[in-house]
């Protein structure tokens, strides 16, 4: 007798094109994963009948449903259809200045300077990763390499390079206007979104290679995706998932799925977080949970839900961090609203892959301290709220959370 093992088990997943019909067999992805708990449930009803037996004499099945999430290390350009599901917005697609004479580089912020057009009107925002092209020497370093957005005019753009030596991040290298210089957008961006959204559903499908069994979950919603990223170790994602139904088989439904991401697992130990644009070095640990608040409901004859409803989108976690002065703290104390940004790399390479997060208005909740012969750490409980300082040739966009990923 041969037993299902979890290292044999694939999944595999595709958008449907309605919600609760099943995707197209030809176009499904290989999904990475930790672990998935993806099943069917079912509501379940015992007789409430008081009988001379003294005993319970029915017992029934209600309604399906598949719920479960999916876990797994994050990394880049491998949940990002989810990630734009749960904030119901497609990426978008990537913006550039184009072709532009009459920018200069300097070594301190503002690190590019130009004197025609705009970065704002181009698109750019705080949080931002851009890379530049077509600086002539000297400062030929100034191309290819990651820059971090961390503030940002109409006419300036200021940053960090996120390419690092022992540590030491690598400097902007002055350059007087003239060369024909590009600054483009690296990969793509989704926000949660406030007009138009977006409401995707999927087929994911638990292929049990080994015993040649097949369960596959129909009409699943993304209802929550929550982000950790420990101070050591890799950063992790739960996608939490809300379906219709489960059909099973004895052979596969997706044939022939695309092979598996290849982009690299993050860590916090390669990345930056910035509080109101200052970074943050004594970080400990930070988790992003953004979820849809979705519900749904049973009806007469049927044995599955109607549909699953989309509810505010709320965006929560949590920040910890050393105790080295009262900035933090204050930030609660006084009920001051912050910027939290954050980035993380697969290496310290120029051009590494990344995903950036950007919640432009945050309050905290609390920020308690532990207590011990050590190090002592706050844990500073927050809430992103909708920036309604932002917009189309504003610094930073209208949302609660912005996710930026160089593989989409």
């Amino acid at each position: 007798m041969t037993i299902a093992t979890g290292i044999a088990k694939q999944l595999r997943f595709c958008k449907e094109t309605s919600f609760g019909a099943i995707a197209p067999a030809a176009t499904a992805q290989l999904l990475r994963r930790v672990t998935s708990n993806l099943d069917l449930k079912k509501a379940t009803y015992a007789s409430k009948e008081i009988r001379p037996e003294y005993q319970v004499a029915d017992f029934r099945h209600g309604t399906r449903s598949a719920d479960g999430t999916i876990s797994g290390e994050l990394s880049v350009g491998t949940y990002g259809s989810f990630m734009a599901s749960v904030l119901r917005n497609a990426w978008q697609a990537v913006i550039t200045t184009g072709a532009q004479i009459t920018i200069t580089a300097a070594a301190a912020g503002p690190q590019y300077t130009r004197s025609t057009g705009s970065f704002l009107t181009d698109g750019f925002k705080v949080g931002d990763v851009v890379r530049w092209s077509g600086w002539q020497a000297p400062a030929t370093a100034n191309n290819a390499t990651n820059f971090y957005i961390t503030a940002l005019t109409a006419q300036t753009m200021t940053g960090i390079n996120l390419t690092s030596t022992n540590g030491v991040n690598q400097p902007v290298v002055p350059r007087v206007a003239g060369d024909s210089v590009t600054c483009t957008q690296a990969g793509k961006k989704t926000w949660a979104a406030t007009t138009g959204q977006t409401n995707d559903s999927y087929t994911i499908e638990h292929w049990f290679n080994d015993i040649q069994q097949s369960e596959v979950f129909i009409g699943c919603r993304v209802s929550d995706i929550d982000i950790k990223l420990p101070a050591t170790g890799f950063a992790t994602i739960d996608a939490a998932f809300m379906g219709k139904d489960m059909v099973t088989a004895q052979a596969a439904y997706f044939t022939a799925p695309t092979p598996v991401s290849m982009g690299g697992s993050l860590a916090a130990v390669n990345g930056m977080l910035f509080v109101q644009g200052v970074q943050v070095a004594t970080v400990t640990g930070l988790n992003v949970k953004t979820t849809g608040t979705m519900t749904t409901g049973d009806v007469v004859g049927s044995p599955t839900r109607p549909d699953i409803f989309q509810g505010p989108m709320a965006v929560s976690g949590q920040l910890t961090a050393y105790f080295t002065d009262n900035v933090m703290r204050d930030l609660f104390v006084n009920e001051t609203e912050a910027s939290l940004q954050c980035v993380f790399t697969t290496n310290n390479s120029p051009t590494a892959d990344f995903i950036a997060i950007t919640m432009p208005r945050i309050k905290l909740g609390g920020a308690s301290k532990d207590d011990g012969p050590k190090g002592l750490v706050l844990t500073m409980p927050y809430t992103a709220i909708l920036n309604i300082y932002g917009g189309a040739g504003l610094p930073t966009n209208y949302t609660t959370i912005g996710i930026q990923d160089s593989l989409m």
